[in-house]
C-alpha cells in the first residue's frame, strides 16, 4: 500500500475553513425576502451554499442575475467582519501543516477580494501557496478547471495532491481533475450527503489532516 504524504492540499474556503455559513444563508434571506417575499426560508436557501452567485441567481431568475448580485454582495460584505471565524483548529493546522512542508491553495468560487479579507480576518493569509478564485477561471467548480490552474500554478502533479472541501462541487470538482478528495463531517450539507460523492477521505477535525497518508482510510 501506497504510505506517501501528499504534497499540495487544495482547500475550498466556506464551509471548509471559514465558518461563513450564517452570513451566506443571511444574505440570501436578505436579498430573496426583498425580491420574493415569503418565498424563501432558511432550508431552501441552504442548497445555495457552494455554487457562484451567478450560477444560484441564473436559476433563480435570469433577468435579475445582476441586480441580484450586487446587492448580495453590498450586505454580505457590511455584514462580512462581523460574522465570519474559522472553524475549531484551522488557523493552528494550517499553520502546522505549512511546516510540514505542504504546499497550500485555496480553490475557491468566491472573489479574490473577499477570500484575501476573510483569509486576514482569521490571520492565514500568508500560508497559501497560491489562490484560486472566480475571477481566474472560466468555469467554477465542478468544472475541474480551478484544481487544475492550481496544481499547475504549484508544480504539483495531481497524483500528489488532495482537494479537500464541504460539498459536492468540491468533491466531484477533485474527482474530475484526477485528485483524491477529502470531505469535511462539519459542512452545513452534512456528512450523509457528502458521502454519497464517494470521497476518498471524510474528516471528522481540520486536525486529521496532519497525519493523513495517500492510501489510507479515515
Amino acid at each position: 500500500m501506497n504510505v506517501t504524504t501528499y504534497k499540495a492540499l487544495l482547500f475550498d474556503l466556506d464551509g471548509t475553513l471559514l465558518n461563513t455559513n450564517e452570513l451566506i444563508i443571511e444574505s440570501f434571506l436578505h436579498i430573496l425576502g426583498d425580491k420574493f417575499p415569503g418565498k424563501y426560508d432558511r432550508e431552501s436557501v441552504i442548497p445555495f451554499l457552494g455554487p457562484s452567485l451567478r450560477e444560484t441567481f441564473d436559476g433563480i431568475d435570469p433577468l435579475l442575475t445582476e441586480s441580484l448580485i450586487l446587492s448580495y454582495r453590498a450586505w454580505n460584505e457590511e455584514q462580512h467582519d462581523q460574522m465570519v471565524t474559522a472553524f475549531d483548529g484551522v488557523v493552528e493546522t494550517l499553520q502546522k501543516l505549512k511546516n510540514q512542508g505542504y504546499k497550500l491553495a485555496i480553490v475557491s468560487t468566491k472573489r479574490r477580494s473577499m477570500i484575501d479579507r476573510g483569509l486576514q480576518l482569521v490571520g492565514c493569509q500568508s500560508l497559501f501557496d497560491t489562490i484560486v478564485g472566480y475571477e481566474d477561471v472560466s468555469n467554477t467548480k465542478p468544472d475541474p478547471e480551478p484544481i487544475l490552474l492550481a496544481l499547475e500554478q504549484l508544480n504539483v502533479s495531481k497524483e500528489n495532491a488532495l482537494m479537500i472541501g464541504d460539498n459536492f462541487h468540491d468533491i466531484v470538482g477533485g474527482q474530475r481533475a484526477g485528485v483524491d478528495t477529502a470531505a469535511v463531517a462539519w459542512s452545513i450539507k452534512g456528512e450523509t450527503f457528502l458521502a454519497t460523492f464517494n470521497p476518498t477521505y471524510m474528516l471528522q477535525h481540520i486536525s486529521d489532516l496532519l497525519s493523513i497518508k495517500k492510501g489510507q482510510l479515515l
